[in-house]
């Protein structure tokens, strides 16, 4: 049985703006673009996902993306990482 993990791979910070999704659209499209981005999507066992949380110290909002992985791919995601 292969192992899967879900990882966090990338991450960022918005300040306190009225909607935060609409400033964060763009950091989320240009990582969807980049290299490492392809790599995820086409990799990731599932559809990577991002995640909106509170940032008290900046009184703004950090950004997350996840994705698992299996096999080989995490492998590669985990000397990737490091």
């Amino acid at each position: 049985m292969e192992e899967c993990r879900e990882l966090v791979i990338h991450e960022f910070t918005m300040g306190d703006v009225d909607d935060p999704d609409l400033y964060a659209a763009q950091p989320l499209y240009e990582w969807e673009k980049s290299d490492f981005g392809q790599w995820v999507m086409k990799h990731a066992a599932d559809t990577p996902t991002w995640h909106r949380m509170a940032d008290n110290l900046s009184y703004g909002y950090r950004y997350t993306i996840t994705a698992k992985f299996m096999g080989p791919a995490l492998t590669e995601m985990l000397l990737r990482k490091s």
